[in-house]
């Protein structure tokens, strides 16, 4: 008894799938309109990942350039500023720490100003040994200086924390608005999909009222639309897919001669197993919920 039910539940989902798919090719022109509009939805919702994406990845570059100093006391030593190090890497959420000497301050502050003869005669000495030190998590950048400054040896630190918060609450608006324009565009796919469906199961409307008068249940006439629109989501994820590589690479081409080339833009292909599955998964649901609510309505008959 077991074995024919699950016999006659795979001759039921195989029947399914086979009028599924041949409805898509039975109402070609409908079929055509939700795959295009499936695929100009996923290329919208993609496209605003994409920038979300690169966001997030230039803001994170310009935290990881994002540095304090710190002055090593006058009285300490070239040796024993160098030892300090060991000290500062150790402390919590210090990412790299780099010694900088007198020497090397002095260069760094005359670049530029080389035209200022008076700076030229300024010594080595008017500077101090320093740590440039960068973090791993800018929002406990604050936490880390307290540390650095207990530090002994550590004169005094220098730190934009304006500028480190200013990177922190752009980093979090830019995630907040890209996940909730994302979720709206998601809502707005399941409505167009939902209506182009709708249209398509309108011309139908005589055909599923003649099967319920016939005894079909609901589910029999459900699940291959439900099907039916399965296949439209993952085709029309599958073309938006490729489509927004193209797009991708023709903008990433043309950054260059924009001037923003010193942006670091990250390869599609980086993220393309990433974006194939979102696409497949958001085509799917797109489909299958499209679907399901357009059928509701007229399987009340």
């Amino acid at each position: 008894m077991a074995k024919e039910k699950k016999t006659v539940r795979r001759i039921n989902a195989g029947y399914y799938f086979s009028e599924g798919f041949h409805n898509v090719f039975s109402h070609g022109l409908m079929s055509f309109a939700a795959v295009c509009m499936i695929v100009a939805c996923l290329l919208i919702m993609g496209m605003f990942s994409l920038v979300a994406i690169n966001m997030e990845n230039l803001l994170g570059e310009l935290e990881r350039e994002n540095e304090f100093i710190a002055y090593i006391d006058e009285t300490y030593t070239r040796e024993q500023a160098q030892a300090m190090k060991s000290q500062l890497t150790a402390i919590e959420n210090v990412a790299d720490v780099t010694f900088v000497t007198k020497e090397e301050a002095r260069e760094n502050y005359l670049q530029g100003r080389e035209e200022v003869e008076l700076l030229q005669e300024l010594p080595a000495t008017v500077f101090r040994d320093r740590y440039r030190i960068h973090v791993s998590d800018l929002e406990r950048i604050s936490g880390t200086v307290d540390s650095v400054k207990r530090v002994t040896g550590v004169a005094k630190v220098t730190v934009a924390l304006e500028i480190a918060q200013g990177f922190v609450l752009a980093r979090n608006i830019a995630a907040g608005v890209a996940m909730v324009l994302i979720a709206m565009l998601m809502i707005i796919s399941l409505f167009i999909i939902a209506n182009t469906i709708k249209l398509a199961t309108f011309y139908r409307r005589e055909e599923i009222a003649i099967m319920k008068m016939c005894g079909a249940t609901n589910g029999f006439i459900r699940w291959p639309f439900v099907y039916e629109g399965m296949l439209l989501g993952l085709t029309g994820a599958v073309i938006a897919f490729f489509m927004q590589w193209g797009v991708y690479q023709l903008v990433c081409s043309m950054i260059p001669d924009s001037g923003m080339g010193v942006f670091n833009i990250i390869p599609y292909t980086d993220m393309a197993l990433h974006i194939f599955c979102i696409f497949l998964l958001s085509g799917f649901v797109i489909g299958v919920g499209g679907s399901m609510v357009a059928i509701r309505k007229f399987l009340q008959v």
